[in-house]
C-alpha cells in the first residue's frame, strides 16, 4: 500500500515535495516516519536509504506527518526558491510541534549540510540536522534528541556510497526504481553547492550495483534509472568477483553489464556531463535496446565565454561535437538540457548565443531557470549578479517560448508512428487512461484497454499530442 503525495513540476532537478509511505512486513516499534523530498531524483533515492535504515528500527512510514512520531525533510540547496520552500513547510510543521511536543523534527540532506547548525539556532522546532553521508548515524542521533539534546551530523565523507543499504522503493508502483551508482561531485561548477553540500566524487562497486538490478527484476521491476551527479565520471577499481585479479569498470561497461540482466529491463541514467561523455558511451547505447534512447546533457550556456566563467570546462564548439555524436551513433535520441538565464555579466548576444544552441541541438524538452546566486560558490565569490531581475526574467520567457515550440514540433514527429512503451499506471488526469513513457521519455497517453496493465510493454499508435503528451491508442 502506498500513499503518495505530490506536486509535481516537469524538472525533475527541482520536485517539489513528496510525502512517501510503504506498508512493509516487519517488526514495528508503534513509531511511525514521515518523509518528504524536496529536489533531484538523488535526494529521491537517499530518502529510500533513509527509510531502510529506520524500517530496520521498527519504525513505519505515514503519509500524514501529523500522525508521525518523527518528521524528515530531505532538502535542496540549489536554488535559493528550493531552500525557501523548505523554510515555509519547516513553519507548518513547526504548528504540530507546538501541538505535539514529543514530536521530532529532522532535516536531511544538501540544506542540512550547507547551513549545519544555524538550522538549530534559527530554526528552533528542528531537533536534528543531517547531512547526505550521515544517515547511518540517524538511529543514534533520534536517541540524543530523545534524551534531550538537539543532534547534529554533516559530516562528508570520501567512501560512503551505501552499497550495502537496500533502499525501501517509496514510489509505490513497483515498476520502475532509482539505483544510485556514485555520490559527490568533483566538476566545481562556479555557480553549484553540490560538491559543497555532497562532498567528493566516488562510485560504487558494480557488483552491488548489479546486484541491486538483479533484485529489482526479480521482484518484477521494469525500468532502473542509473544516478550520480555526473554518470560519465564513474569509475570504479577493485578486485573482481572472486577477487583474483584486479579490475576497472567506466560507465560504458557498466551499463551493457546492467543491460544484459534481461532485455525486458530497461535502463535510463542521469546526468551526463558534456566534457565526459564519450562514444564508447554512444555505442554501449546504440547496442542494446533496452538502454533508453534518451540523454540529459545540460549546456547552461550557448557561449563558450559564460561557459568559462561558470567553470563547466567545455566550449560552445566542444558541447556540438558531442551533440552530432549523438544524432550519428544514436539517430533518433532524445536530448534534454537544463539552461541558465542571466548569468553573471551574460550580454545580450551571449543570451543570443543561447537561444542559437537550442535551435541547433532542438531539444526535446528543457528545464530552465534564471540564475540564483548560492551562498558559497565560486561565483558567489568572485562575479558580482549584475544582470537585472527583469531581464533576467525577459531571457527566461524567450528560453522558455522557444523551448515550448521545439519540444511541440519534436512529439509531433511522432504522429502517426507506432511507439513501445511501458505502462507506468493510470493517467493523473484520468482513471480511465493509461500513461507510461517511451524510448525517447515522452509521456504517452491511451484509454485503458481490457488485458493491459501496468507493468507490461505496450504498442501505441500515436494519434495526436500536446506540447508535453503523446495521446494514442493501444494497437
Amino acid at each position: 500500500m502506498i500513499d503518495l503525495q505530490l506536486t509535481d513540476k516537469t524538472h525533475d532537478e527541482e520536485r517539489q515535495g513528496e510525502a512517501l509511505v510503504i506498508d512493509a512486513p516487519l517488526v514495528r516499534n508503534g513509531r511511525k516516519l514521515y518523509i518528504e523530498s524536496y529536489g533531484c531524483q538523488m535526494n529521491f533515492a537517499d530518502s529510500e536509504i533513509v527509510a531502510s535504515i529506520l524500517l530496520d528500527q521498527g519504525f513505519e512510514t505515514t503519509g500524514d506527518y501529523k500522525e508521525a512520531d518523527v518528521v524528515f525533510i530531505n532538502t535542496c540547496s540549489i536554488r535559493e526558491n528550493a531552500e525557501q520552500r523548505v523554510r515555509n513547510r519547516l513553519s507548518q510543521f513547526g504548528a504540530e510541534k507546538r501541538r505535539n511536543p514529543k514530536l521530532i523534527v529532522g532535516v536531511l540532506g544538501c540544506m542540512a549540510e550547507r547551513l549545519k547548525s544555524k538550522f538549530l539556532e534559527e530554526e528552533k522546532l528542528v531537533d536534528v540536522v543531517v547531512g547526505p553521508d550521515a544517515y547511518r548515524e540517524l538511529p543514534q542521533l533520534l536517541s540524543e534528541v530523545e534524551s534531550g539534546h538537539k543532534a547534529i551530523n554533516v559530516l562528508l565523507s570520501r567512501e560512503e556510497t551505501y552499497a550495502d543499504i537496500s533502499p525501501v522503493r517509496l514510489n509505490g508502483n513497483g515498476i520502475t526504481a532509482f539505483i544510485s551508482i556514485m555520490r559527490g561531485c568533483d566538476n566545481m561548477c562556479s555557480f553549484c553547492v553540490v560538491p559543497f553540500t555532497r562532498g567528493r566524487e566516488r562510485s560504487r562497486d558494480p557488483y552491488s550495483i548489479l546486484a541491486e538490478a538483479q533484485d529489482l527484476f526479480d521482484r518484477g521491476y521494469k525500468e532502473v534509472t542509473l544516478l550520480g551527479q555526473n554518470v560519465d565520471s564513474y569509475k570504479w577499481k577493485g578486485a573482481d568477483a572472486e577477487e583474483t585479479a584486479e579490475t576497472e569498470v567506466n560507465f560504458a561497461q557498466l551499463l551493457e553489464k546492467v543491460a544484459l540482466i534481461s532485455p525486458d529491463l530497461r535502463i535510463r541514467f542521469s546526468t551526463s556531463h558534456p566534457k565526459d561523455i564519450t562514444d564508447e558511451v554512444l555505442y554501449a547505447i546504440a547496442k542494446y535496446d533496452n538502454i533508453c534512447n534518451y540523454i540529459h546533457l545540460p549546456v547552461q550556456s550557448g557561449s563558450t565565454r559564460v561557459l568559462e566563467l561558470m567553470n563547466r570546462t567545455y566550449t560552445r564548439e566542444w558541447y556540438i561535437n558531442r551533440v552530432d555524436a549523438i544524432r550519428r551513433i544514436i539517430p533518433g535520441c532524445a536530448i534534454s538540457s537544463d539552461i541558465i538565464a542571466g548569468f553573471c555579466t551574460e550580454t545580450e548576444e551571449e543570451h543570443q548565443e543561447t537561444l542559437s544552441i537550442m535551435d541547433y541541438v532542438g531539444y526535446d524538452f528543457a528545464f530552465t531557470f534564471s540564475y540564483s546566486e548560492r551562498p558559497g560558490t565560486l561565483a558567489a565569490r568572485k562575479y558580482a549578479d549584475d544582470i537585472p531581475e527583469e531581464v533576467k526574467k525577459r531571457r527566461l520567457a524567450e528560453i522558455l517560448l522557444k523551448q515550448q515550440q521545439t519540444s511541440l514540433f519534436r512529439l509531433q514527429q511522432f504522429v502517426g508512428k507506432t511507439v513501445r512503451i511501458l505502462v507506468e499506471g493510470t493517467s493523473k488526469k484520468s482513471d480511465k487512461d493509461f500513461c507510461g513513457r517511451n524510448d525517447q521519455n515522452a509521456m504517452v497517453v491511451f484509454p485503458a484497454s481490457e488485458g493491459v496493465k501496468a507493468g507490461q510493454y505496450v504498442n501505441v499508435h500515436v494519434d495526436r499530442c500536446t506540447s508535453a503528451t503523446l495521446l494514442g491508442t493501444v494497437v
